[in-house]
């Protein structure tokens, strides 16, 4: 009887390992194989493109439980750049980002909804921005996923939001299109 009972908890155990589990990819900020970009209309003539330069976080992939997939990613707002220096000093002031009190913006998503495509999916959670936090809708598309040259497993996405500029407390004129700006991510993680 104490076989069988070793016998039967060996094999339970054999099987429950065999079960997708949850992995938990660390975002490649640091190799640069990821971005976290933006753009906003101009006076309605023209698209202002800029980027974050650093930030860092992480993804869980599930794929038996795809509902169970998450983000978390930490912005940091110093780090802005639009490619001219006097313009991102504006833009780490107290009319946009008001960086050196809220160094952070965050995004920590609250659940995924899978697309009727295989790989898209809708991210929903809350991001804070100037100490205000909002929902927001990430809509994502996998671009990929493999073994890397250096023995790890990679895995992409690539996703956009639209947030509205006045949610989050700033109301500088760039005129009437330029009340909303996009998210543009491109995340590539490395599997833990």
């Amino acid at each position: 009887m104490k076989q069988l009972l070793t016998t039967s908890i060996l094999a339970l155990g054999l099987g429950l390992s065999g079960l997708a589990q949850a992995e938990t990819y660390k975002i490649d900020s640091e190799g640069m194989h990821a971005a976290v970009n933006f753009r906003i209309k101009h006076l309605g003539y023209s698209w202002l493109y800029g980027r974050f330069n650093t930030f860092n976080g992480q993804f869980e992939y599930d794929e038996a439980n795809p509902e169970t997939n998450s983000l978390e990613v930490t912005i940091d707002t110093n780090s802005v750049d639009s490619n001219h220096a006097e313009r991102d000093k504006h833009l780490r002031g107290g009319d946009f980002l008001a960086a050196e009190e809220f160094p952070e913006a965050k995004f920590v998503s609250t659940s995924y909804e899978p697309g009727e495509e295989e790989g898209t999916g809708t991210l929903q959670g809350d991001f804070t921005l100037r100490g205000v936090t909002q929902p927001l809708s990430i809509d994502i598309r996998e671009t990929g996923a493999g073994d890397d040259p250096w023995g790890g497993y990679r895995r992409g996405y690539e996703g956009s939001a639209v947030l509205t500029l006045a949610d989050y407390g700033i109301d500088f004129d760039l005129g009437p299109e330029g009340k909303e700006v996009e998210l543009m991510l491109s995340v590539e993680g490395v599997r833990q």
